[in-house]
């Protein structure tokens, strides 16, 4: 924000479709809502410093998804068209009149990009973070994962502890290597929680990382696009993988089903552009926004 402060979080616990939902929230509530989605197995929190800059012209409100963060695990595991759903119920709470901001990252931008084309009318302005680059799995695979789930579900999927922050901080650093060890702490604080026995736990649910039977069609996500109305910005991390998982012309093919849109590149960073970037990235979500 212009006067250089900080502004902290703040949460609280609301009930969507019958789970104990968290809910993060900077800013002013008389301000317009931005509406923040988070990666797999990522948390609202580690956003922090990519919001300020958000924070002149918005109130942003992040959820833990399903079974992330401080929000509730589900017994039966998880459906993605559950998180969509999720969001349609969250904005019921919180926005039942006016349309709002969905920023989502990874994960994040495939559920508010799908929630965009479903509900048009409820969408101002859309922002995708490095994501939408999941390619289509193969038919032949089908009988495979088809059998991995059986075999697995309902399966033992054991919670990870660590024996302290800083241990789970130097894991995080093996997967992030360029994160500073203060970062990487912050990081860890956001992941993880003490379990009341010296140990520090994930906070992601562990059947998150079981096998799915679901395939991903990327003609049923573009015949949803399709239908957005909303300006969409794309940005792209310059250092990150997962782009490369489709080629050029795929990637193409699939925004050009975004009736407005355009990308930008945010050099250096990886695809967890709120590590790398988080200022870069959020000083360009709000020159997207304030563009009329």
């Amino acid at each position: 924000m212009g006067d250089g402060l900080i502004r902290p979080s703040r949460s609280e616990f609301v009930r969507i479709r019958g789970l104990r939902y968290h809910v993060r929230r900077w800013g002013d509530p008389a301000k317009p809502m931005l509406i923040l989605g988070h990666g797999w197995l990522d948390v609202s929190a580690t956003f922090h410093d990519l919001v300020q800059p958000l924070l002149e012209r918005y109130q942003v409100l992040a959820p833990d998804w399903r079974g992330f963060g401080h929000t509730q695990w589900p017994r039966d595991g998880y459906w993605f068209p559950d998180y969509v759903a999720d969001l349609d119920a969250l904005l019921a709470h919180y926005a039942p009149a006016s349309p709002v901001v969905l920023v989502g990252h990874s994960m994040g931008a495939q559920i508010m990009s799908l929630y965009a084309g479903l509900r048009p009318e409820r969408v101002h302005r859309l922002v995708c973070l490095d994501g939408l680059f999941l390619p289509d799995t193969d038919a032949e695979r089908a009988a495979r994962r088809y059998r991995e789930w059986l075999d697995r579900w309902p399966g033992a999927a054991a919670t990870r502890f660590y024996p302290s922050f800083d241990a789970l901080a130097q894991r995080i650093r093996v997967q992030h290597p360029q994160l500073t060890p203060e970062r990487a702490h912050f990081i860890a604080r956001c992941w993880g929680a003490e379990d009341g026995y010296g140990r520090i736990r994930l906070l992601a649910d562990p059947k998150h990382r079981l096998p799915s039977p679901v395939p991903y069609r990327a003609a049923e996500s573009m015949a949803i696009w399709s239908r957005i109305t909303a300006p969409t910005l794309f940005i792209d991390a310059g250092a990150g993988s997962l782009s490369r998982l489709l080629s050029p012309e795929e990637q193409a093919r699939r925004r050009a089903c975004f009736a407005v849109h355009r990308a930008i590149r945010i050099d250096g960073a990886g695809h967890m552009l709120h590590f790398d970037a988080p200022h870069a990235t959020g000083t360009a979500i709000a020159a997207f926004l304030a563009t009329a």
